[in-house]
């Protein structure tokens, strides 16, 4: 029951601790800690008011999902090595709102992701051997470099990256198969949200963080 509560309260906090970072992106984690707990300059009231508000509603709605996901794949694949579990949707749901917001991937996020991807596999408690962590993790970074440089005449920024580091800490969790899903999936995803917004340029953070989510739970 804990691990939801957590979830619940993790989730209220993203859309606020990704404001943070949209204004000041920490390059460290003592930076990132700090930049949390630091008051923001005084906005006029109905400003103020009109922005707490959107920033509440939003921060419930994270709430909700990182709870639900959270009791979902708590029942699904079990109490054992459930923390790395936990925090591999948790930051994936962070990422995603960061992104979102400020078109970036900090490395103090992702690298840790991808660490963290690494330990699960070592101590048996994530989804797939450290042998294929480690070489999914190699895919996950080197082919979308090798994709981005046969489309940067194009479209400089077509493919960022911070997008190639998440994808790299995503291929350490989910392995060589759940990688190359996880790159379809955020791509149909992102087409299909081009589509409906009408937009040319949109963050793919969010696409690999869904698809991140998504493809674990069908695969494992």
């Amino acid at each position: 029951m804990w691990w939801i509560v957590a979830a619940f309260l993790w989730g209220y906090f993203i859309p606020y601790m990704a404001r943070r970072f949209a204004k000041f992106m920490p390059a460290t984690f003592a930076g990132a800690m700090v930049e949390m707990f630091r008051p923001e300059k005084k906005l006029k009231a109905y400003r103020k008011l009109n922005q707490y508000k959107l920033l509440r509603g939003r921060c419930f709605v994270f709430a909700w999902v990182a709870a639900a996901i959270t009791a979902i794949a708590y029942h699904y694949f079990g109490r054992y090595g459930f923390a790395y579990t936990a925090v591999y949707i948790w930051l994936l749901l962070l990422l995603a709102e960061i992104d979102y917001r400020t078109f970036l991937l900090p490395d103090i996020l992702t690298v840790p992701l991808l660490i963290l991807g690494f330990l699960a596999a070592s101590m048996d408690m994530g989804f797939i051997s450290v042998e294929e962590s480690a070489v999914a993790a190699t895919i996950g970074y080197f082919l979308p470099t090798l994709v981005s440089l046969l489309i940067v005449w194009r479209k400089k920024d077509a493919f960022g990256g911070g997008d190639i580091k998440l994808l790299a800490a995503v291929g350490a969790w989910v392995g060589i198969k759940g990688l190359l899903y996880v790159i379809v999936a955020a791509s149909v995803l992102g087409l299909v949200y081009a589509i409906v917004v009408r937009k040319k340029a949109l963050a793919f953070g969010p696409m690999i963080a869904i698809a991140g989510i998504v493809v674990a739970f069908c695969l494992f």
